[in-house]
Protein backbone atom coordinates (compact mmCIF):
# COMPACT_ATOMS: atom_id res chain seq x y z
CA UNK A 1 0.00 0.00 0.00
CA UNK A 2 1.19 3.50 -0.79
CA UNK A 3 0.52 6.27 1.72
CA UNK A 4 1.25 9.96 1.12
CA UNK A 5 2.60 11.84 4.12
CA UNK A 6 2.02 15.59 4.07
CA UNK A 7 2.45 18.33 6.63
CA UNK A 8 2.47 22.08 7.05
CA UNK A 9 0.14 22.90 4.17
CA UNK A 10 -0.59 26.37 5.61
CA UNK A 11 -3.59 27.08 3.39
CA UNK A 12 -1.61 26.72 0.16
CA UNK A 13 -4.49 25.68 -2.12
CA UNK A 14 -2.47 25.37 -5.38
CA UNK A 15 0.21 23.15 -3.83
CA UNK A 16 -2.33 20.87 -2.17
CA UNK A 17 -4.30 20.55 -5.41
CA UNK A 18 -1.12 19.70 -7.35
CA UNK A 19 -0.07 17.11 -4.75
CA UNK A 20 -3.55 15.52 -4.72
CA UNK A 21 -3.60 15.31 -8.52
CA UNK A 22 -0.24 13.51 -8.45
CA UNK A 23 -1.51 11.18 -5.70
CA UNK A 24 -4.57 10.27 -7.78
CA UNK A 25 -2.44 9.52 -10.85
CA UNK A 26 -0.07 7.38 -8.79
CA UNK A 27 -2.62 5.24 -6.93
CA UNK A 28 -1.96 6.63 -3.46
CA UNK A 29 -4.43 4.84 -1.20
CA UNK A 30 -4.23 6.88 2.01
CA UNK A 31 -2.95 10.22 3.29
CA UNK A 32 -1.48 11.05 6.67
CA UNK A 33 -1.46 14.80 7.38
CA UNK A 34 0.90 15.74 10.22
CA UNK A 35 -0.69 19.06 11.11
CA UNK A 36 -0.91 22.70 10.09
CA UNK A 37 -3.39 22.16 7.29
CA UNK A 38 -4.76 25.43 8.76
CA UNK A 39 -8.20 26.71 7.71
CA UNK A 40 -11.12 24.25 7.82
CA UNK A 41 -11.95 25.41 4.28
CA UNK A 42 -8.94 23.37 3.11
CA UNK A 43 -10.89 20.28 4.13
CA UNK A 44 -14.26 21.46 2.80
CA UNK A 45 -13.02 22.82 -0.53
CA UNK A 46 -10.12 20.56 -1.48
CA UNK A 47 -9.07 17.63 0.68
CA UNK A 48 -12.51 16.15 1.29
CA UNK A 49 -13.63 16.62 -2.32
CA UNK A 50 -10.53 15.54 -4.25
CA UNK A 51 -9.22 12.50 -2.38
CA UNK A 52 -11.44 9.53 -1.66
CA UNK A 53 -9.02 7.18 0.08
CA UNK A 54 -8.64 7.30 3.84
CA UNK A 55 -7.25 10.54 5.24
CA UNK A 56 -5.72 10.61 8.73
CA UNK A 57 -5.22 14.05 10.31
CA UNK A 58 -3.90 15.58 13.50
CA UNK A 59 -3.60 19.12 14.85
CA UNK A 60 -0.61 21.30 14.18
CA UNK A 61 0.07 24.43 16.18
CA UNK A 62 -2.25 26.75 14.24
CA UNK A 63 -5.46 24.82 13.50
CA UNK A 64 -8.86 25.83 14.80
CA UNK A 65 -9.41 23.11 17.41
CA UNK A 66 -13.21 23.32 17.09
CA UNK A 67 -13.85 23.95 13.41
CA UNK A 68 -11.20 21.66 11.90
CA UNK A 69 -12.50 18.38 13.43
CA UNK A 70 -16.07 19.47 12.69
CA UNK A 71 -15.18 20.01 9.01
CA UNK A 72 -13.44 16.62 8.89
CA UNK A 73 -16.52 14.83 10.28
CA UNK A 74 -18.50 15.84 7.18
CA UNK A 75 -16.38 13.48 5.05
CA UNK A 76 -16.55 9.74 5.77
CA UNK A 77 -13.00 9.13 4.50
CA UNK A 78 -11.42 11.62 6.97
CA UNK A 79 -10.53 10.85 10.58
CA UNK A 80 -9.17 13.60 12.83
CA UNK A 81 -7.27 12.09 15.78
CA UNK A 82 -6.56 15.22 17.83
CA UNK A 83 -2.92 15.77 18.78
CA UNK A 84 -1.63 12.28 17.95
CA UNK A 85 -2.69 9.54 15.57
CA UNK A 86 -1.94 5.88 15.16
CA UNK A 87 -2.89 3.41 12.46
CA UNK A 88 -2.09 -0.20 11.69
CA UNK A 89 -1.73 -1.49 8.17
CA UNK A 90 -2.38 -5.24 8.17
CA UNK A 91 -0.06 -7.66 6.44
CA UNK A 92 -1.10 -8.28 2.85
CA UNK A 93 -1.37 -11.66 1.11
CA UNK A 94 0.47 -9.99 -1.79
CA UNK A 95 3.50 -9.47 0.44
CA UNK A 96 4.85 -6.97 2.91
CA UNK A 97 4.61 -7.03 6.64
CA UNK A 98 1.94 -5.20 8.58
CA UNK A 99 2.99 -1.76 9.79
CA UNK A 100 2.22 0.17 12.95
CA UNK A 101 2.41 3.91 12.25
CA UNK A 102 2.17 6.91 14.59
CA UNK A 103 2.02 10.58 13.64
CA UNK A 104 2.27 13.86 15.55
CA UNK A 105 3.13 17.44 14.69
CA UNK A 106 6.11 18.14 16.91
CA UNK A 107 9.57 16.58 16.50
CA UNK A 108 10.25 16.06 20.22
CA UNK A 109 6.98 14.16 20.67
CA UNK A 110 7.81 12.10 17.59
CA UNK A 111 11.22 11.19 19.00
CA UNK A 112 9.63 10.10 22.27
CA UNK A 113 7.20 7.87 20.39
CA UNK A 114 10.06 6.40 18.35
CA UNK A 115 12.03 5.66 21.54
CA UNK A 116 9.15 3.50 22.78
CA UNK A 117 9.87 1.00 20.02
CA UNK A 118 6.16 0.31 19.57
CA UNK A 119 5.97 1.62 16.00
CA UNK A 120 7.57 0.73 12.69
CA UNK A 121 7.58 4.38 11.65
CA UNK A 122 6.65 7.72 13.22
CA UNK A 123 5.89 10.78 11.11
CA UNK A 124 5.94 14.42 12.21
CA UNK A 125 5.96 17.94 10.80
CA UNK A 126 6.42 21.47 12.22
CA UNK A 127 10.05 22.11 11.16
CA UNK A 128 9.25 22.36 7.41
CA UNK A 129 12.42 20.36 6.73
CA UNK A 130 12.42 16.84 5.32
CA UNK A 131 14.25 14.50 7.65
CA UNK A 132 14.70 10.81 8.29
CA UNK A 133 16.53 8.91 11.00
CA UNK A 134 16.24 5.66 12.91
CA UNK A 135 15.81 5.47 16.66
CA UNK A 136 16.14 1.92 17.92
CA UNK A 137 14.00 -0.14 15.55
CA UNK A 138 11.73 2.76 14.59
CA UNK A 139 12.08 5.02 11.57
CA UNK A 140 11.36 8.68 12.23
CA UNK A 141 10.50 10.92 9.27
CA UNK A 142 9.35 14.43 8.42
CA UNK A 143 7.90 14.97 4.91
CA UNK A 144 8.76 18.69 4.94
CA UNK A 145 6.27 21.42 4.06
CA UNK A 146 3.70 21.04 1.33
CA UNK A 147 3.22 24.83 1.48
CA UNK A 148 6.78 25.51 0.44
CA UNK A 149 7.36 27.87 3.38
CA UNK A 150 11.07 28.33 4.27
CA UNK A 151 11.94 25.36 2.05
CA UNK A 152 10.86 23.73 -1.21
CA UNK A 153 7.36 22.24 -1.20
CA UNK A 154 7.60 18.52 -0.47
CA UNK A 155 5.69 15.50 0.72
CA UNK A 156 6.64 11.85 1.12
CA UNK A 157 5.30 8.53 -0.12
CA UNK A 158 5.59 5.49 2.11
CA UNK A 159 5.24 2.08 0.46
CA UNK A 160 4.25 -0.33 3.24
CA UNK A 161 4.86 -3.38 1.06
CA UNK A 162 8.58 -2.78 0.57
CA UNK A 163 9.11 -0.36 3.50
CA UNK A 164 10.41 2.38 1.19
CA UNK A 165 10.00 6.07 1.91
CA UNK A 166 10.47 8.53 -0.96
CA UNK A 167 10.54 12.32 -0.81
CA UNK A 168 8.64 14.15 -3.55
CA UNK A 169 9.57 17.71 -4.52
CA UNK A 170 6.39 19.36 -5.74
CA UNK A 171 7.98 21.56 -8.42
CA UNK A 172 9.44 18.45 -10.09
CA UNK A 173 6.10 16.64 -10.39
Amino acid sequence: MKIAIISDTHDNYPNLEKALAWMKENQIEQIIHCGDLCAPSMIKNILGLKFFGLIHMIFGNIEDRDKTPAAAKKFPQITHYGDQGEIEIPASPAGGDGKKIAFVHYPLEAKELAKLGDYDIVFYGHTHKPWEETIGRTRLANPGTSAGMFAKATFAVYDTKNNELELKILEKL
